[in-house]
């Protein structure tokens, strides 16, 4: 039997994000309503003109009018009237001008709350969550899917009550004026309104179809923003410019596809309407001119001015289906954001870390979290306080896996990792990544001085704490060779520094968190084996600090407290380097290569 389609979150997670501008929203609704009111009354008053003050033309409701009003003459009336309407007029477009500057600032405010609230969520993503998402993807969905949200949200506000209240008004006082001849609007109303929900339900799949095309072009983008000087370095420019233009082309097939359907929305609307505008014109017509007909040109004239406001009103309902077609197909991408679940929870927990002790405990992982496909196998090792241990293997056997389990960068699948003899579960998050500095593969700082970056690793450093680590990184020396020393500014990405300096700089802000274990994973791969040595030299002066080096030369590990080799996510075997030339034959086969090629260079 098919199982029922889950329904989807909808509107759940948008609730929120109104909070604190729900004053200018309903501000806005209020206004619109005003503005209608005033606008539906003119072509009654359009209407009093034309009957009583042209063509004399009295009712009941008309002397019932004209008896309210200080008037001694046609001229006076059509003068009184003529006011009514300026005023009218004036009143509408004031409370029009005042709900679009109030739907503006609710708007704006829904989209700074929903943007706010996806950057939290994405900042709490794991390393596993945000795997699932292409970088680009997320940058789409906090910015074009959530502008999309906003102009929906402020067409709501507007349109959306502005046009249904404009045609049901309209439709109500046509009806007051003649209901034989206001069965026009019945009539036409539920053929205009078949085609628009028809359009929005096939065009919301395809503006979904359209957002996966931008997502591939920006992606596009992003890779060769990110790896511009690797591309000018391989002459693959024009390469890469052929696959920017087939990815814009193939993004602008899609957006023809999907606003293509639309464009016939406007015409069979229009023509619908000004269809029933042409029958109106003649019915009422031909029974403006009967003998005896209480009918007059003034009334008739209302009438096609009620007709004009509905196709106004239509106009507008006509673009519904497009906005919101498109803003279901964004809501959808921002709700796959707030519905994934965080699969690294961060517990009420008092717990620090005291000491550096760390135990690996039959742990298994897998990146897919499939039993059948691990990525760590059973491995189990214990980490004294204030050790060095260097941890070796060949590309894609489970190093830098090995060490993001410890600050819970991803969570093991089976066993369990102890931090100072406490599974890493049982602490908050904070309190366990206080107690852990990791320096990555990828080594990212960002835009400001130095002295900002390094205030990263701790907020409150003094600059004298902050020189200290940079000492012990061997960074000082270059960074007060600069003409601004400690506030250079790195430029985005630190792009003002090399990969070197980049490196140590990183290992400068891990150590200003004065962490109980600090993990450098291959981060000296870019420094000299000089400065290599004297930066291990530093972080031996470091007794009460655990340090877990990942590294591909062996001299970077020869001298740890103990060595750990990989293989296929498993530990091949654990000891000091004299123990691991003597017993292990991969520890052996690498460390004879790299003497080999030391002697050759």
């Amino acid at each position: 039997m098919e199982q029922p389609k889950k329904k989807g979150p909808g509107l759940k997670h948008l609730k929120p994000c109104v909070k604190g501008y729900g004053a200018p929203s309903i501000l806005t609704v209020v206004l619109i309503i005003f503005e209608v009111a005033f606008e539906t009354v003119i072509p009654l008053l359009m209407a009093a003109m034309v009957d009583g003050g042209l063509y004399h033309k009295e009712t009941y409701e008309l002397q019932t009018f004209v008896s309210r009003l200080p008037i001694r003459s046609n001229l006076q009336f059509v003068l009184w009237v003529g006011g009514l309407m300026a005023l009218c007029a004036l009143l509408s477009m004031l409370c029009g001008a005042l709900a679009a500057r109030t739907s503006a600032v609710a708007s704006m405010g829904f989209a700074k709350n929903l943007r706010m609230k996806i950057f939290d969520k994405i900042l709490a993503f794991s390393f596993k969550n945000t795997d699932r998402f292409q970088t680009s993807s997320l940058v789409i969905r906090a910015t074009t899917d959530v502008n999309s949200m906003q102009n929906t949200y402020q067409m709501f506000l507007r349109m959306m009550f502005r046009a249904p209240f404009q045609m049901i008004l309209a439709a109500i006082t046509a009806f007051t004026i003649n209901n034989v001849l206001s069965y026009v609007f019945i009539i036409a109303l539920p053929l205009v309104m078949t085609p628009m929900l028809l359009f929005m339900f096939v065009g919301r799949k395809r503006f979904r179809l359209m957002f996966k095309k931008l997502d591939v072009m920006n992606g596009t983008v992003q890779e060769n923003l990110v790896g511009t000087r690797v591309v000018k370095s391989f002459v693959r420019g024009p390469y890469e410019n052929e696959k920017f233009r087939n990815s814009a082309d193939d993004l602008m097939r899609t957006q023809i596809y999907a606003q293509k359907l639309f464009s016939l929305m406007n015409p069979i609307q229009l023509g619908i309407m000004w269809g029933a505008t042409v029958l109106l014109w003649f019915w009422g017509g031909s029974r403006v001119v009967a003998p005896g007909s209480e009918l007059g040109i003034g009334n008739l004239t209302a009438l096609i001015g009620y007709s004009t406001q509905v196709i106004g009103a239509l106009q507008i309902v006509s673009m519904f289906p497009m906005f919101l077609s498109r803003m279901r197909a964004s809501l959808d991408r921002i709700n796959e954001i707030f519905e994934e679940k965080i699969d690294i929870d961060s517990p009420e927990s008092d717990l620090t870390v005291e000491t550096g002790e760390i135990e690996f405990d039959h742990v298994d992982f897998s990146y897919s979290g499939n039993p059948d496909v691990l990525n760590l196998k059973d491995v189990s090792l214990h980490i004294l306080p204030g050790q060095t241990v260097g941890v070796i293997g060949g590309t894609g056997e489970g190093k830098s896996t090995l060490v993001q389990m410890i600050p819970r960068l991803y969570d093991v699948l089976k066993g369990s990792v102890r931090v100072s003899g406490h599974d890493v579960r049982e602490y908050s998050l904070k309190a366990l990544r206080d107690g852990v500095s990791m320096v990555l593969q990828k080594n990212l700082l960002f835009s400001g001085s130095i002295l900002e970056n390094m205030r990263w690793g701790d907020p409150n450093a003094t600059d004298e704490e902050i020189k200290h680590a940079c000492e012990l990184a061997c960074a000082d020396s270059f960074v007060t060779a600069f003409p601004d020393g400690y506030d250079t500014d790195l430029g985005q990405g630190g792009c003002n520094v090399s990969g070197g300096q980049k490196q140590r700089l990183c290992i400068a802000r891990a150590l200003l968190k004065k962490p109980k274990i600090l993990i450098l994973d291959d981060s000296t791969s870019a420094v000299d084996t000089a400065t290599e040595a004297k930066i291990r030299k530093g972080l031996s002066g470091l007794p009460d600090m655990t340090k877990i080096i990942i590294a591909q030369r062996i001299t970077s590990v020869m001298n740890a407290d103990q060595i750990v080799v990989m293989e296929h996510g498993t530990i091949s075997d654990v000891g000091r380097h004299d123990e691991l030339l003597a017993r292990s034959v991969i520890y052996r086969e690498v460390y004879e290569s790299q003497m080999r090629e030391e002697v050759s260079a």
